[in-house]
């Protein structure tokens, strides 16, 4: 990278963690090309049991990805203070905001009424994508298993929105960066949608709970606007940002859109 700016401990975990990303995509995907009953097979085998209370419960792969997405979406409900806490996430926290003195109150209001509005743009063009997947999913077009593969899809999607490029911060948004960004914790939201139309307790409960993450964001939102804006919120100002997950998005930015 051309950037002096050194690379942090948080970017480095979310390299760390877009690699294992990749490989969960990656195996399930192979075994899906390979064979869908195959895949299917796979994920609901069991690959070790639980005793508990004079029972045994085997656990498959199924569950371990179910453990690990609702464990993600629980670090959001209740985010933790720490450093390794991105600061996009901990901006929800009363303990990390930093008042700008003087800040505009009516800029602030601006500010609120651009974002909210790109923010419903947002939405609404998700619904629209994923009602394409609702009706390939009810005609029988695509099953489960299809269903499972778009939600993996999602699932690293996110993360090259994060670290690489992201088509609603370019295109819809307008974001500066994911510490800025408005719809931040919406990406659960996003990943679970195609759970919806599974009927299943595993997958319900992971759209629901997704729902509940981003109602909390939109809630605290709502109450306090100033914590998500630069300029009001010292934290999320550059100068002091401890994250810097931009930096490969930018090289990108810098060497081919520009």
């Amino acid at each position: 990278m051309s950037d002096n700016r050194p690379v942090t401990p948080m970017l480095k975990l979310y390299i760390l963690k877009f690699a294992f990303r990749l490989s969960v995509f990656f195996t399930i995907s192979v075994l899906y090309i390979r064979s869908k009953i195959e895949a299917t097979e796979f994920l609901k085998t069991p690959i070790f049991t639980v005793p508990l209370g004079g029972y045994s419960f085997g656990i498959a792969p199924l569950h371990l990805l179910w453990c690990m997405f609702m464990i993600m979406m629980f670090r959001h409900i209740f985010p933790a203070a720490g450093s390794h806490v991105s600061m996009a996430l901990r901006k929800s926290r009363k303990d990390t905001y930093i008042e700008v003195p003087g800040y505009s109150e009516s800029e602030l209001l601006r500010y609120v009424k651009s974002k909210n509005t790109l923010a419903w743009w947002v939405l609404l063009a998700w619904i629209a994508l994923n009602a394409v997947v609702a009706a390939l999913f009810f005609t029988h077009v695509i099953g489960e298993a299809e269903l499972m593969m778009i939600t993996l899809f999602y699932f690293i999607g996110d993360y090259v929105c994060i670290l690489l490029f992201c088509p609603f911060q370019a295109f819809m948004i307008k974001s500066k960066c994911c510490v800025n960004c408005r719809i931040f914790v919406w990406g659960h939201f996003m990943m679970f949608t195609p759970m919806l139309f599974i009927r299943s307790f595993y997958s319900w409960s992971l759209f629901f709970t997704s729902l509940v993450v981003l109602i909390r964001w939109e809630i605290i939102y709502a109450k306090h606007p100033e914590w998500f804006w630069e300029g009001s919120n010292k934290t999320l100002q550059c100068a002091n940002c401890k994250d810097r997950t931009c930096l490969i998005k930018k090289q990108i930015r810098k060497h081919l859109f520009f």
